[in-house]
């Protein structure tokens, strides 16, 4: 049984931000959709945990912030931010 992912306002802002700046675009929409099928999969696995119930999950170029309610099989997702290579 999967769960149901929901992107908050201002993550889905974030990410669309994100998309429109990027010289990939491609890549940007491959993570979100990656991100999208880990969380709906199993998301109590996917990443790693953080303080008060949050998790961090790393989908180069990507970085996500979500918390996980296993009783009602639902992922929120409130933060997104870009992933920059150094050098």
């Amino acid at each position: 049984m999967s769960y149901v992912v929901t992107w908050l306002p201002d993550a889905e802002q974030e990410l669309a931000r994100i998309w429109l700046t990027a010289a990939d675009r491609a890549h940007v929409t491959e993570a979100a959709d990656w991100i999208d099928q880990q969380l709906k999969s199993d998301p109590v696995d996917a990443g790693e945990s953080r303080p008060n119930g949050r998790r961090i999950l790393v989908a180069a170029p990507l970085g996500i912030i979500f918390r996980v309610d296993e009783l009602d099989r639902r992922v929120v997702i409130s933060h997104v931010w870009q992933i920059r290579r150094s050098g």
